[in-house]
């Protein structure tokens, strides 16, 4: 089938990608790319943060951890193996699996910070978006068609997915879809452990992380209701809660390289699902990189075979 993907954030390259390698033939078409998309911005660790329906997303989260695991071995696609250490609000060594962890393997451990507080340890996984972005785009038969889409229906193809994140509040009329403001602090590796990521939960309105990077760290976090339509703007109150909450954990971070900010696509789930010629598939949260795999899979099975377009 001849198939145009709307949207190259990390939802829009996986899916385009997904579809080649089942005999597909792909266009993707996006008004940003790079470093320019939302996907740039993101922390970008595997964990499933803030995504629903939960039954689909531990399904997808696994889908693509099995898909990104193998790509360690290739330095070239900016994932790194983490273990991850995710300190919650739960007491005792025996508390139920938190809803996350179905399909994966998950331990009662110290965190490794001040205070040692008793976190869920997973195996996780590191992306840098200024690799994998790139990567994925390279795997690709044809370049990125750039220029804004305002019509999905206008578009050529046997079939056309919308991967357009936010945009697709006004794109698709879905005004389930809202923003949340997200940042980041990118400090220098200090003298911290590379090999685990930390997130501290436990108090929704000063949400913590930390995710090392083969040449730096990033810190967040937050996840707050944002105006449509309105551009993220670096708060520096935000910054110094995220390096004061560092500093409380005994993380010996090197110095601050840059503050990012940006919107996550939130919807209560993700809408995936095929409306005539049109496959939906947007509203990650913060989960993007977390179930871009398991998600591409699901539109590809939404698709059918290549051979269903051809024509005698």
């Amino acid at each position: 089938m001849n198939i145009t993907v709307v949207g190259a954030g990390v939802v829009g390259l996986t899916t385009a990608l997904t579809l080649e390698e089942r005999g597909h033939t792909v266009r993707v078409v996006a008004a940003e790319t790079g470093d320019a998309t939302t996907s740039a911005v993101a922390a970008a660790f595997w964990f499933p943060y803030r995504a629903g329906p939960p039954d689909r997303v531990v399904a997808w989260a696994a889908e693509t951890k099995r898909w990104l695991d193998p790509l360690i071995a290739d330095p070239a696609s900016g994932v790194a193996a983490r273990t991850g250490y995710e300190i919650t609000t739960d007491e005792g060594l025996d508390p139920p699996r938190p809803w996350w962890a179905a399909q994966i393997d998950v331990s009662r451990a110290p965190a490794p910070v001040a205070g040692a507080p008793i976190a869920w340890r997973y195996a996780s996984l590191a992306i840098e978006p200024a690799r994998l972005l790139p990567w994925l785009a390279s795997q690709l038969r044809a370049p990125i068609e750039h220029r804004t889409v305002t019509d999905l229906a206008g578009e050529p193809g046997d079939v056309v997915v919308n991967c357009t994140g936010l945009a697709a509040r006004d794109l698709a009329g879905d005004h389930a879809l809202l923003p949340l403001f997200g940042q980041v602090v990118i400090a220098e590796l200090g003298e911290v452990d590379r090999s685990v990521s930390v997130t501290d939960d436990r108090d929704p309105d000063a949400l913590f992380y930390l995710v090392p990077r083969h040449d730096e760290l990033v810190l967040g976090g937050c996840a707050l209701p944002w105006p449509p339509g309105t551009p993220p703007v670096v708060d520096t109150a935000i910054t110094a809660r995220i390096l004061a909450q560092a500093r409380s954990f005994g993380l010996p971070i090197g110095p601050v390289k840059r503050v990012r900010a940006g919107l996550r696509p939130f919807r209560p789930e993700v809408r995936l699902e095929r409306v005539g010629r049109i496959i939906h598939n947007y509203g990650h949260g913060g989960a993007g990189y977390t179930l871009s795999r398991g998600c591409a899979v699901s539109v590809a099975e939404l698709v059918g075979p290549a051979s269903a377009g051809l024509r005698p």
